[in-house]
């Protein structure tokens, strides 16, 4: 596993690698990613992404949701005491592999796929969700306006190839 160990007050994201998977994004975009949100919600705080193979995902699964086998994202948010004065939003646990196999089937680029999985990752840290209709019309438009800033087409268009 590798840690890359950061200045939290420089940089609000840790980055934890529990995977051999290969085409990972580096920090430089994760970072991207996460500030874009934060900014477009007037936030800020620490969040901690932990990128793992399928069995740690499925186990967290499991464990944590009631859900049998791997997922592309789990999103534990952190509601600190006041008065530790703790920054921290939470975690974000992303299965490489199962990241890698989505953007092949459903014909997307895998680095713009990431993009999404990560800004959707935020967002359910800073209490956005996706339970009933209403909650995923606002949560997707918020997605695809952010990937916009970034070029990435709407992931949710039917239509969406590689090209």
């Amino acid at each position: 596993m590798s840690v890359m160990t950061r200045n939290m007050a420089e940089n609000p994201v840790a980055i934890q690698i529990a995977t051999q998977a290969d085409g990972l994004p580096d920090e430089a975009d994760f970072v991207s990613w996460v500030d874009r949100v934060l900014e477009n919600q007037q936030q800020s705080g620490e969040i901690v992404i932990r990128l793992v193979d399928e069995a740690e995902s499925a186990e967290l699964n499991e464990t944590y949701r009631h859900k049998t086998g791997p997922t592309n994202i789990l999103s534990f948010p952190f509601d600190a005491p006041v008065e530790t004065g703790s920054r921290l939003l939470g975690d974000l646990v992303i299965c490489a592999p199962v990241v890698k196999r989505e953007a092949i089937d459903q014909g997307k680029w895998e680095k713009h796929h990431w993009a999404h999985i990560v800004i959707h990752g935020v967002l359910h840290l800073l209490g956005y969700d996706h339970l009933d209709n209403a909650e995923a019309e606002q949560m997707e438009t918020l997605e695809i306006n952010l990937l916009k800033t970034f070029n990435i087409q709407n992931p949710y268009h039917e239509d969406l190839i590689n090209d």
